[in-house]
């Protein structure tokens, strides 16, 4: 840009940071009761949507996935990351569990990465919207946040940020709250979960283990099985077993679709940076 006015020294050369020197696209899979879902946004370096798009499919698999990525990178050939969020645990690039069958065991990073020369983002649906809505709402990266959806047609699951950080867990399983030890298969815990009767308490279980074991300052509660009243029923189950010195902050997350985008974008725009963090010392 031009040079800064004077104050008596050398004028300052000023510059203007390129928000459309790249682009990355963001993909969501999401599982649905009778029909799957892709939702894509297409966004320059500063967030900014270039496309937003959204297609049902009734059989999802990973070349419905290839084909929208082609396009999208045919119609914008500034694209240099690629996000993509799934309902489902994934380690080293593979699904290795999913509320898609015929998503599981497939490793969606690789064939694109070597086809397009992109970075590849491929992570939980639920780490993405934790992560979102810990950017969106601004909390200290001190803070421990969990959100822990109840979605219909699926089991539960849960996103985990410690201390500003995703947890993932060894094995990148951590949040896979269908797996407690609830004593039941998991078509007895759907169909508890399915059931208004039986819902509150087994939900509060799960919250509890949660709590148990993470102590958050606040857990937000989502999914098309909870409604507003939910979340007293589920904190006076919850204290059957937790302290009330120890209780989070229960909230409702009423739209997690946004916080979802919002933590796909701004983790797959971290894939073009430096990965290097500046953290601080701990004693």
């Amino acid at each position: 840009m031009d040079l800064e006015e004077s104050n008596g020294g050398r004028p300052a050369q000023m510059y203007m940071y390129n928000v459309n020197f790249a682009n990355i696209a963001c993909i969501i899979v999401k599982a649905g009761v009778t029909v799957h879902s892709l939702t894509y946004r297409v966004v320059n370096l500063a967030g900014e949507s270039l496309e937003e798009g959204y297609q049902e499919v009734e059989q999802m698999n990973e070349e419905l996935i290839y084909e929208l990525t082609d396009k999208l990178i045919l119609k914008y050939p500034r694209i240099r990351a690629l996000g993509i969020g799934v309902p489902g645990a994934v380690h080293q690039g593979v699904i290795n569990s999913c509320d898609i069958p015929n998503l599981i065991h497939v490793n969606l990073v690789a064939p694109i990465h070597e086809k397009h020369k992109v970075e590849v983002i491929l992570d939980n649906d639920m780490n993405l919207t934790v992560y979102g809505l810990y950017q969106r709402r601004g909390y200290h990266e001190r803070k421990s946040l969990i959100v822990t959806t109840f979605i219909e047609g699926s089991l539960p699951g849960a996103g985990i940020m410690i201390d500003g950080h995703i947890h993932r867990g060894n094995s990148h399983f951590a949040g896979e709250i269908a797996f407690l030890p609830f004593e039941l298969s998991h078509a007895e815990q759907f169909r508890l979960l399915h059931n208004r009767d039986t819902f509150h308490p087994l939900a509060a279980r799960a919250v509890s283990s949660l709590i148990a074991v993470m102590n958050p300052e606040t857990i937000a509660l989502t999914g098309d099985l909870m409604s507003t009243g939910d979340v007293e029923l589920i904190r006076n189950e919850c204290l059957k077993y937790i302290p009330e010195l120890h209780m989070p902050h229960l909230i409702l997350l009423d739209n997690p679709d946004e916080d979802y985008m919002c933590g796909l974008i701004k983790m797959t725009l971290e894939s073009l940076s430096y990965s290097l963090q500046l953290v601080e010392k701990r004693r």
